[in-house]
């Protein structure tokens, strides 16, 4: 396969990533971590044994920082630790990790677009000069490793970068999160909401939509579909937009309507679809651009309306029926998928990881459909609809 050449950042295709979130775990909490099951073992006993070498490791790192004993952890590393093992687990913050590769990315990209090999050596000299505050993992060594994983520290490859990379990426790539529910959460102060006010501070393009539920009467209620963000100047939660809704959003099955009232906070000429059981490599991030090229080509008398991407399922380790379940997608999503479009052509829409051309859809009903009963897989319907109209 001959990838499409990989243009300069600023003249990339912008694109969004969409994840549905309603109520499912955001960070793991330390009651979670301790409490066991019925057979007696706890989610931190599990991690720790089926990831022993990298639970070793982040041992050993914090020793370094003065924890002598491991019950020390639980109180004064205790945020640490409850990141270590959400990003092992199926939570929203690893999905939401894993998407945000691709701003560190697209930073690095326009970094190296508009960078002489000259400047590449003399920061490197510089960073040589820096000394005990950066260690040979890249980051400050007095940042702690809750901030170096949520890319909140200064990495090496920060102290290089020119000032104009952050405004770049931030142009060419927003990711939006539909946490359905997010505005109830805050109203009764429920700890998922703290959560992703956390997340939402640690990763600048990060926005959040949720549908905000008002009483105007007695017994009448007005919905409205928020956009949030966490405004780094002001220090809190600002909204962007807030649309309201002609009635209540869940009319149909609740994921594709969770989908549709979200993809209109999408910015860009493509949009990616991800489920909360995906992860994403810092490596695929870096081809993204290349991948967008291909909207630009034709393929028949057509330009392509649906990208597909592989599927990356972190949930495949956790037994021998996700193994299999694992195993399934790779064979439907990924080997049978890329038969069906070539050479068979016939290929419709299947797997959360495809890219959508963004205007083609968004003028013609969304990327799901969600009449109850009918459409209880919504994936599939995006290409149906798209070929019938």
């Amino acid at each position: 396969m001959n990838i499409p050449h990989a243009p300069q950042v600023e003249k990339m295709m912008a694109f969004s990533v969409l994840t549905l979130y309603y109520n499912e775990e955001v960070l793991y909490s330390k009651e979670q971590l301790r409490t066991k099951n019925e057979d007696g073992i706890s989610i931190l006993y599990y991690l720790q044994t089926i990831y022993d070498d990298d639970w070793k490791n982040f041992m050993e790192r914090m020793r370094q920082e003065r924890i002598v004993k491991d019950d020390e952890i639980w109180i004064t590393k205790l945020r640490d630790l409850r990141l270590w093992a959400s990003y092992r687990g199926q939570t929203l913050f690893r999905t939401v990790r894993g998407m945000m590769y691709y701003h560190r990315a697209l930073k690095m990209l326009a970094f190296l677009d508009s960078s002489l090999e000259m400047d590449i050596r003399e920061g490197i000299r510089e960073l040589g000069s820096v000394g005990e505050d950066v260690g040979l993992d890249g980051f400050n060594s007095k940042v702690s490793p809750s901030s170096r994983s949520l890319g909140g520290a200064s990495s090496s490859l920060n102290l290089l970068f020119k000032g104009h990379e952050k405004g770049v990426s931030l142009m060419k790539f927003t990711y939006a999160v539909a946490c359905q529910i997010y505005g109830a959460q805050k109203d009764k102060k429920d700890s998922h909401a703290e959560e992703i006010l956390y997340m939402m501070k640690h990763n600048e393009a990060l926005r959040v939509a949720y549908v905000n539920e008002v009483s105007v009467g007695r017994d009448e209620k007005e919905y409205y579909s928020v956009l949030v963000k966490y405004d780094q100047q002001l220090q809190k939660e600002v909204k962007i937009y807030r649309v309201q809704l002609l009635g209540q959003l869940k009319l149909g099955e609740g994921k594709p309507e969770n989908q549709n009232h979200a993809i209109i906070f999408t910015r860009g000429d493509a949009v990616q679809t991800i489920d909360m059981n995906q992860d994403n490599h810092f490596e695929v991030a870096l081809k993204m651009r290349n991948l967008l090229e291909e909207y630009k080509h034709y393929y028949g008398i057509q330009k392509p309306t649906i990208l597909g991407v592989r599927e990356h399922i972190f949930t495949g380790s956790v037994s021998s029926l996700a193994w299999f379940m694992s195993a399934r997608e790779t064979s439907f999503v990924t080997l049978g998928q890329r038969v069906l479009a070539n050479p068979l052509k016939i290929r419709m829409y299947y797997g959360h990881p495809d890219v959508f051309n963004r205007f083609c859809f968004l003028t013609r009903g969304g990327i799901s459909k969600v009449s109850r009963v009918v459409n209880i897989s919504e994936d599939i319907f995006a290409g149906f609809n798209y070929t019938l109209r």
